[in-house]
């Protein structure tokens, strides 16, 4: 029954990320491309965080702390882009 739950969840997950994708290109305002990278960087972390759960190891999940990691940097710097214009003063 687990095995069935966590391909429905990553077929869902991977609908989610086309989703995103499409947010991202057709995305009318630069912030509205932002959040769609931002969305994708977590839904790509559970995408990771079920394949883990699916293989039975622990390895994936540090995989997916790093990833959250890149993510928040990143976020914080096109955040800071594009209200300043400059990321390093």
């Amino acid at each position: 029954m687990l095995d069935i739950t966590v391909v429905v969840v990553a077929a869902m997950l991977c609908i989610a990320l086309v989703l995103n994708l499409w947010r991202l290109i057709i995305g009318p305002h630069v912030v509205d491309r932002v959040l769609a990278l931002d969305t994708m960087y977590i839904n790509s972390i559970a995408l990771i965080l079920i394949y883990g759960i699916y293989n039975k190891t622990p390895l994936y999940f540090e995989a997916a702390l790093l990833i959250a990691m890149l993510g928040f940097v990143s976020s914080v710097a096109f955040g800071k882009y594009l209200l300043r214009g400059d990321i390093i003063e």
